[in-house]
């Protein structure tokens, strides 16, 4: 049984706006990473996730509580760091942290002191006072100091500057192996890509993609630019049945998409052409979900 469950939810807004038939689940100990441009109904989807909002049809669930009508009792298990944060502005970064913290019961801030110390955080200034960055941070560790089970970010990396990006990718990481589960949104593939077990894309409130991460890495399509001493070399294998991703005709360069067992057609396509350039590029997330998000693919 899945630990976060999205069971065909449907939220429609005025037009064509909200969630239409959503499903995904999050099993125990996996990271899901969820891609999709601004107003694709990422948030949308996390709301109905926090109880706050209530599905038309369908229905979310967390730990097999109904997110909606136990909201307060999934709420307890959570971990949330909002896309958006509003902290109260008066306060110091350690006075919320504390406040926080005694919301929570916690009998100590081991887990915070520690998170403190891995951001190379000092919570002791105002909060008004704060970048982007610093209040990042603050965010991260009030959403991971009480150890929950289950962990929703919503961009979590915005506003970190490299380093602490790879700090908190290997929080993440360390998380996944304790059993957490987490939902993480994102629009930067970097950080998915060295985290997350499974990928779903969402696209006008649909799902487009939904993918495990190895399988991008080890799937049998290659892509090769080739790069040729004349242009008529070029011309004359553009008609050769393979997949032309793009032309350059001023650079003579190709750039061709094929599966593995075609291998040795090309190979024997290109030994009777002067050829001064030939390499692989190597695909990426990026690159897939760009092609879902054109239409390309439908992997559900």
């Amino acid at each position: 049984m899945s630990i976060i469950q999205v069971e065909g939810i449907t939220k429609k807004f005025n037009g064509e706006k909200g969630i239409f038939d959503l499903s995904f689940g999050i099993n125990r100990g996996e990271v899901f990473g969820f891609i999709g441009p601004n107003g694709a109904g990422k948030t949308t989807t996390i709301r109905h996730l926090l109880g706050f909002m209530k599905p038309q049809s369908g229905r979310t669930s967390i730990l097999d509580l109904d997110c909606w009508s136990q909201s307060k009792e999934v709420q307890k298990q959570l971990g949330y760091l909002p896309a958006e944060i509003a902290f109260p502005e008066k306060m110091t970064g350690m006075q919320l942290i504390r406040y926080l913290a005694n919301m929570r019961k916690l009998g100590n801030l081991t887990k915070a002191e520690e998170l403190i110390h891995r951001f190379q955080l000092d919570p002791s200034g105002p909060i008004i006072r704060m970048s982007k960055g610093t209040k990042q941070k603050i965010g991260i560790i009030c959403a991971f100091m009480h150890d929950p089970e289950v962990l929703i970010l919503d961009e979590p990396t915005s506003g970190l500057d490299p380093i602490m990006q790879s700090a908190f990718a290997d929080l993440i990481r360390e998380e996944k192996r304790q059993g957490r589960s987490i939902l993480m949104s994102f629009h930067m593939f970097e950080e998915i890509e060295g985290t997350c077990d499974r990928i779903g894309m969402i696209k006008q409130g649909r799902m487009v993609s939904i993918v495990q991460t190895e399988e991008i890495r080890n799937s049998s399509k290659r892509t090769y630019a080739i790069e040729f001493t004349h242009l008529a070399e070029l011309e004359s294998i553009i008609h050769k049945p393979f997949v032309v991703k793009e032309i350059n005709a001023d650079q003579r360069r190709l750039i061709i998409e094929i599966d593995d067992a075609r291998m040795n057609e090309l190979l024997h396509e290109l030994s009777t052409r002067s050829i001064k350039s030939f390499r692989e590029i190597q695909s990426s997330l990026e690159e897939y979900f760009m092609s879902c998000y054109k239409g390309e693919y439908h992997h559900v």
